[in-house]
């Protein structure tokens, strides 16, 4: 399995951005996709997660109600749509995907790339 993350760039505060990860190879249905952050010098972030199977989310505590994960199983792809944005979700945002319903980076087996989001102030 590899997975593409795609969408980020520089916002203002308040704006939007929408991220993409876009899988390609076998995804078993029972399995997560989830997004997380970093910024240098520290751990990577839970920011959501989706179950491809039962559509069920679960999000960060930093970014409920702003952001908003989603998913298209024909085209193995999920999505990140984000709101009102802040300068301190400024990161490289990952997507991942595992087997567990989890809020752990550890626990997932395959990462994507990166991209880059910038919220200016």
């Amino acid at each position: 399995v590899q997975l593409q993350a795609s969408g980020g760039g520089l916002v203002q505060t308040g704006g939007s951005l929408r991220l993409s990860c876009a899988a390609s190879g076998p995804i078993y249905t029972n399995y997560i996709t989830g997004w997380f952050r970093q910024v240098p010098g520290k751990e990577r972030e839970f920011v959501a997660l989706i179950r491809w199977s039962s559509g069920s989310t679960y999000y960060g505590d930093s970014v409920k109600g702003r952001f908003s994960i989603s998913k298209d199983n024909a085209k193995k792809m999920v999505a990140l749509q984000m709101n009102s944005l802040k300068p301190e979700d400024t990161a490289v945002y990952f997507c991942a995907l595992g087997p567990k319903f989890s809020n752990i980076a550890s626990d997932y087996e395959y990462w994507g790339q990166g991209t880059q989001v910038t919220v200016s102030s």
